[in-house]
């Protein structure tokens, strides 16, 4: 288990208080409120169209509420929020490749970006190791299957250092067998002290999960499950 402080697990640090967003007419969240702690991870289940995506989008600053507020590390965030892009990793959705640039050389850039310095290329290694794609580590984005391709956005999340880490159905296009990898990468993360907020339709990572918060068309979110960890 992690070595967190009593005051540090005590803290949340990401607060999502009373939080709706609409766009036009459309509400898709509607006073959704939310606490994750450093060395908890959250796990989001609803119906497609429930809010999931915009709840990750918000908790990552990428989007912004039309009411309530989202706190992180106890100072409001939004777009244009530094400290937050500095400290949450995300894969969201599929973004542009460096389409010349090899899958060892994609992640070493994402790693050097991120200020990992000496340790940029041992990170490099080990997420390739655990994400299976060694033996893709020389080719372009272009070349690789769907399956590797989601790895590749995975590591490439996994490789930098962060305190948060949002997962927006990082299931697709894996198989069981690398699913089962996540989830036990998923949980290692969490219990060295980083806090984990994800959506998923897979009970296996679900199992993963401390808590898991169930969004009904926007409207709610109920904790469904303790894991009793």
């Amino acid at each position: 288990m992690n070595q967190l402080t009593a005051e540090a697990q005590s803290a949340p640090l990401l607060e999502l208080n009373d939080v709706a967003r609409a766009y036009g007419d459309r509400v898709v969240l509607d006073g959704v409120s939310l606490r994750l702690h450093r060395g908890e991870c959250v796990s989001l289940v609803g119906e497609n169209g429930s809010g999931k995506s915009t709840l990750l989008r918000i908790a990552a600053g990428r989007d912004t509420p039309t009411e309530g507020s989202v706190l992180f590390d106890g100072h409001p965030i939004d777009e244009d929020s530094s400290e937050v892009r500095r400290r949450v990793a995300s894969a969201m959705d599929i973004g542009a490749f460096y389409p010349d640039l090899t899958v060892r050389e994609h992640l070493q850039v994402v790693a050097l970006s991120h200020g990992m310095g000496d340790a940029a290329e041992a990170a490099v290694e080990r997420v390739l190791t655990a994400h299976r794609l060694e033996a893709q580590a020389s080719q372009v984005p272009s070349a690789l299957s769907s399956g590797q391709t989601q790895a590749l956005l995975l590591a490439a999340a996994f490789v930098r250092p962060h305190d948060l880490l949002i997962l927006d159905e990082p299931e697709q296009r894996l198989d069981s067998s690398a699913r089962r990898r996540l989830a036990e990468l998923i949980a290692a993360h969490r219990d060295s002290g980083t806090a984990v907020l994800m959506a998923t339709h897979h009970q296996v990572l679900n199992d993963a999960a401390d808590h898991i918060v169930e969004l009904g068309s926007g409207t709610t979110a109920e904790v469904n499950r303790e894991s009793g960890r």
